[in-house]
């Protein structure tokens, strides 16, 4: 079984140049330690060669996207028509949006090969441009903007005008897993999701729905916490399963390293409330260690 990279529990300090102020995150806590920790991630998102950041993977297959995320997933993917659209955060090279409009896609997926016909309309986004010379060719066989590719800025600096709304969006380990402003990265996603849209992630080190697993890490805790208005941990399916106008199933992935906890997250009507959380902790690495608290 293909796994993810193992991620970095301790934060380091990359010799690059850093390209993105803290002040662009618009993070909650405040202090020199978290805006160094900031620093600090930026500079793994904008390494390359051989001094990327060990565990910051960039070029996962669609095939480890039917791994890793909930079940119905490659079935909501085969669905997906010529009017719709399929979002994909921190996509990386875009690999898993070119591997969609293979030949050998349709031969793998009958079901929906029907309705599927020209496919969806793609749109990868990533911090950094990560395209290479396969993205340009495949883009050229197309029709244009069949699929596109946006760089440069996180999800908070897109607007819905920009974007518009879609059918399925997916992250794997992107911006849900490295966001340090939970609340609002969910807020982004949901309103960019149109009504019975789904929304697929999922998070590694993080303590599933039935609270049988143990942080992956000897003496570490979970990567991903949030702790409610009583100081008690919440468990990040029941923080989403808050969220109103959503449906939310939450699937245990133990054969990844880390384990991983798969969401998808289905939204049912426009008046969505996500509750809010505020940043108490954040370590960079990859993913980054983050703790969340639960705003009363």
């Amino acid at each position: 079984m293909t796994a993810m990279n193992v991620g970095i529990r301790t934060a380091f300090l990359l010799g690059l140049s850093v390209l993105w102020s803290a002040a662009s995150h618009g993070a909650e806590p405040a202090g020199a330690e978290f805006n160094e920790e900031v620093v600090k991630q930026d500079r793994i998102y904008h390494s390359r060669g051989a001094q990327t950041a060990t565990g910051y993977t960039v070029d996962r297959a669609l095939l480890i996207y039917a791994d890793g995320l909930a079940s119905g997933f490659e079935r909501a993917l085969a669905d997906l028509g010529p009017a719709d659209r399929w979002l994909d955060i921190g996509a990386g090279e875009g690999q898993a949006v070119l591997d969609y409009y293979t030949p050998g896609y349709d031969l793998a997926h009958p079901q929906g090969r029907e309705r599927r016909g020209r496919k969806a309309q793609a749109v990868a986004i990533s911090i950094e441009d990560r395209r290479t010379r396969l993205w340009d060719l495949s883009a050229g066989t197309l029709e244009p903007n069949q699929i596109q590719y946006l760089f440069g800025r996180r999800m908070s600096q897109y607007s819905l005008e920009e974007l518009g709304k879609f059918q399925l969006i997916t992250d794997v380990i992107g911006g849900f897993s490295y966001t340090d402003g939970l609340s609002r990265f969910m807020e982004k996603v949901l309103g960019l999701l149109d009504v019975n849209g789904s929304f697929y992630t999922a998070l590694q080190d993080v303590q599933w729905e039935d609270g049988s697993n143990r942080p992956f890490y000897p003496g570490a805790p979970f990567l991903t916490r949030i702790i409610d208005a009583a100081g008690a941990d919440m468990k990040v399916c029941a923080w989403l399963k808050r969220i109103a106008c959503v449906e939310v199933t939450c699937e245990a992935k133990p054969q990844w390293q880390p384990p991983l906890e798969a969401f998808h997250v289905r939204k049912v009507c426009n008046e969505v409330a996500v509750p809010a959380v505020e940043t108490v902790h954040y370590q960079a690495g990859t993913p980054p260690e983050r703790r969340f608290q639960l705003r009363q």
